[in-house]
């Protein structure tokens, strides 16, 4: 049987932990598991140290992570992930490598960065790394940019009559392909909204003085500022209105709006990540399927949104119009969207002392320490309640409703206190004649059945949840880890609220409730037995 020694799984959509036996092939040289949606902790059994290239970036990695079992290290990128642990104490020996980046994590330096000359380091690989990561650049200039070695592009294999080595050989190839046909999303990947820190102002500041200015997406799709002047396209932010700041400062801040500052591509435009002057912190989206319209409409459009203030809403916070680009910024939500806060657990895995409090619990108070489960129903009727006050205040505060046009669990995004806070509303590029606030009201149906059960809302899953609340078989689709410490009531409130999203969810949109309605039954429907839920 023959041994794998590249493997290559970056850019798949792929989610979940990796299990501990995926490490231990004695024969792997090369990984590469970057760009995917991989979560939790990584066990490396150090003892087989055939491993030269390790790439794990740009995933949600989290814990620490002990590396100084590989010797044979020549590449490594951590780059973009909440690792924790000690440098370079936790790493291979430095001198061997030949390649490293720990950029955007949570380590903490042990040593004078100033001493990794010697090993070839400089700044790049280490910004936002963590605690005491500083250099002093009067004694330490770079003076060349660090190059990645060539990764190879080929598998090889070798003969071996090693039993062992086969049937990991046959686990591994099950797994992938498991994950492969389960996780791989159709079309463009959906939108992600990282805990990883923006990319800070400074870093490739080089701007060219004149237009127009291409950039190409991590899909391979091209935008264009077409002006001459970078500078002569304002930043206009609405609570900040004497900021000066231009297109040429978006362009610093995003490192040239470049993949490294992606932070997904959505049905709408890419979206960026940066850290403006004053340490504001910001998303950037391009709306793409606005450069046709008229930028005194767009102008007016911006104001109008800027306007609508509610606690669950992620309001609009300035624009910048770059030729015929309209460029939105919003406040950047660092614990992330709805769709990972539910789908990036180990699956079925209810010990919830694995999952990092920071991320799961709630900072205020409304969760108990000694609940069985942290991200149970009390935390998620919350959320819903929430949802549906931001989406009633959009239909109903004014005379003329505010249509969302797309609502996901992947633009709900989670306050610092776990609050939902719907973002992209009022975006929409071809609003119905009706206001299509039926087509909201799906929407929500959508996303409170992905709350109670866990699994994407797709119309298929819409579809077997309402048969199954028809057929009075509510319970059996529930989220197991809702099931966790939760009594009859319990089940029951969670039942209740499966039939309000069924009814949201009707096939004719007459037959939907308005979001009002949607907000006074879920209301109703409070967690009880002591558990409290903020009004």
């Amino acid at each position: 049987m023959s041994r794998l020694q590249v493997l290559d799984l970056s850019q798949n959509s792929l989610e979940g932990h990796v299990p501990s036996w995926f490490w231990s092939s004695s024969n792997l040289s090369e990984i590469n598991l970057s760009r995917n949606r991989f979560g939790g902790s990584i066990d490396i059994n150090t003892s087989f140290s055939s491993i030269e290239t390790l790439n794990l970036s740009h995933n949600r990695f989290t814990n620490s992570i002990q590396l100084s079992g590989l010797r044979n290290l020549k590449i490594l990128d951590l780059s973009n992930n909440t690792f924790t642990g000690n440098f370079p104490s936790d790493f291979p020996p430095l001198n061997t490598l030949e390649y490293l980046n720990i950029s955007f994590n949570n380590f903490t330096a042990s040593t004078s960065l100033n001493e990794l000359d010697r090993f070839k380091f400089n700044e790049s690989s280490f910004i936002h790394a963590g605690n005491n990561f500083t250099f002093d650049n009067s004694t330490n200039p770079i003076h060349k940019k660090q190059e990645r070695p060539k990764s190879k592009t080929v598998i090889v294999a070798a003969s071996s009559p090693c039993a062992s080595a086969a049937l990991v050989l046959i686990l591994l190839s099950t797994w992938v392909l498991c994950i492969v046909m389960e996780k791989r999303k159709e079309g463009a990947k959906r939108r992600k909204w990282a805990i990883s820190m923006p990319v800070p102002q400074g870093m490739n500041s080089v701007v060219e003085k004149s237009g127009p200015f291409a950039f190409e997406t991590e899909s391979g799709s091209t935008w264009v500022a077409d002006l001459k002047e970078p500078s002569s396209a304002a930043v206009v932010m609405f609570e900040k209105p004497l900021m000066n700041l231009s297109f040429k400062d978006l362009i610093v801040a995003t490192s040239h709006f470049g993949k490294d500052s992606l932070l997904a591509e959505g049905r709408c435009g890419p979206v960026y990540r940066a850290v403006l002057p004053g340490d504001l912190h910001v998303a950037i989206k391009v709306l793409e399927h606005a450069r046709d319209v008229d930028p005194h409409d767009s102008v007016s459009t911006f104001v109008d949104l800027s306007r609508l203030k509610h606690p669950n809403l992620l309001p609009l916070s300035g624009y910048c119009i770059a030729g015929k680009e309209k460029l939105v910024l919003y406040e950047y939500m660092a614990n992330g969207d709805l769709g990972r806060w539910l789908h990036e657990l180990p699956t079925g895995d209810t010990n919830v002392e694995d999952w990092t409090s920071d991320t799961w619990e709630i900072q205020n108070g409304v969760v108990d320490d000694g609940s069985p489960e942290k991200m149970g129903w009390l935390t998620r009727h919350r959320i819903a309640v929430g949802i549906a006050r931001g989406l009633a205040y959009l239909h109903h505060a004014r005379s003329k409703p505010v249509v969302h046009g797309h609502l996901v669990t992947s633009n709900i995004l989670l306050a610092d206190d776990f609050e939902p806070r719907i973002a992209d509303f009022g975006l929409r590029a071809d609003p119905s004649p009706n206001g299509g606030t039926e087509d909201d009201v799906y929407c929500f149906g959508a996303a409170l059945m992905e709350l109670l059960t866990g699994k994407e809302s797709r119309a298929e899953a819409v579809a077997a949840t309402r048969k199954a609340v028809r057929e009075g078989r509510g319970e059996r689709v529930l989220d197991e880890r809702l099931r966790v410490g939760g009594g009859e009531s319990v089940v029951s409130e969670m039942v209740e609220s499966l039939r309000v999203a069924f009814l949201c969810t009707a096939e004719s949109p007459w037959k939907r409730p308005s979001m009002q309605q949607v907000l006074g039954l879920l209301k109703d429907i409070r967690p009880r037995q002591g558990q409290l839920v903020p009004s």
